[in-house]
């Protein structure tokens, strides 16, 4: 098949990359604008566009989607099928009708579970114990377009979103190229709209910790919140973000964010519901990231100090 590629991330990329292995002839690649990064504000390329300049294929970065040139531009590349992956931007009715066999999305949840910006993230936070890859119509909903197939996984005890992500984003590929070989045999199943959970955008404030919630909301939080928008509190007046913690067993008398004890190479916190979270990597404000038991060696906590709001 003659197909046009849309996305963006680093999770986008082996979907991109199983379908050139497929086979299939790629006519166009469209991901976000170039934009800049890091301290030196470098313009960098999206991980789709370096792979798609390294398959050579064509890169296509619209500014702005809704206009009728960005339409018939991309009706003028005649494909069989858009394939959609992490693209960063809702597409009007004219792109997902300008070919044949319209738009497929590789979505990373069990729709109609978590349809958003962020499933893998909230998937996570929510403490679900599974989750998986769902391929799809794409219609002009949020993700309420005909399902053509899904694979289910289950989400480890200490997984953050990073590593399922890593995951999904293999399977997606896998389950993205056997939707495109059996594509004409596949019956759409509509979606249960009864059953619909969100996973918005994640926004730098939803990283704050509240320390009010229990032990393991508070530990999902931590691994979900990967790799943005963290998981930070505050120290001493200083932001202090957590990377890897877990509940503990046995209950806490102390006031929600209060250290318990700092032995084992560990920061034990109260927390939420009289449960107690052990702290065991962490980072300060404008240094690297340390073992607890690192951080330790270099300073030393007073009983009754706590952990609070910014």
């Amino acid at each position: 098949m003659k197909i046009v590629f849309m996305g963006t991330p680093a999770a986008a990329v082996p979907t991109l990359d199983a379908i050139a292995a497929g086979g299939h002839e790629i006519v166009a690649v469209y991901t976000q604008p170039d934009r800049p990064s890091g301290r030196g504000n470098k313009v960098a390329f999206s991980p789709v566009k370096e792979k798609a300049l390294e398959l050579g294929i064509p890169v296509f970065q619209p500014l702005k989607v809704r206009t009728e040139e960005a339409l018939e531009l991309f009706r003028s590349h005649n494909a069989d099928v858009a394939v959609v992956v992490a693209y960063g931007r809702i597409l009007p009715s004219g792109f997902l009708t300008a070919y044949p066999k319209g738009a497929i999305n590789v979505h990373f949840s069990l729709l109609p579970k978590l349809r958003g910006a962020a499933p893998v993230n909230w998937a996570i936070v929510n403490g679900e114990e599974t989750t998986g890859v769902s391929t799809m119509k794409m219609d002009e909903g949020l993700d309420t377009g005909d399902i053509l197939l899904q694979q289910e996984i289950a989400i480890e005890a200490d997984e953050t979103a990073i590593e399922l992500m890593d995951r999904l984003a293999t399977m997606g590929a896998e389950l993205l190229s056997k939707t495109l070989d059996d594509l004409d045999k596949i019956a759409p199943v509509p979606q249960d709209h009864r059953n619909a959970t969100l996973a918005p955008i994640l926004e730098r404030s939803d990283g704050e910790i509240d320390w009010n919630l229990t032990a393991a909301e508070i530990s999902n939080r931590i691994r979900g919140f990967q790799p943005f928008p963290g998981s930070f509190t505050s120290f001493r007046g200083e932001r202090l973000t957590i990377w890897r913690a877990e509940a503990l067993p046995g209950a806490s008398n102390l006031v929600a964010g209060e250290i318990e004890e700092t032995t084992k190479g560990a920061i034990v916190v109260a927390c939420g519901g009289q449960t107690r979270l052990r702290v065991t990597e962490l980072q300060q404000q404008g240094r690297k990231r340390l073992a607890a038991r690192e951080f330790l060696n270099g300073i030393h906590i007073e009983k009754g100090e706590r952990f609070s709001r910014l």
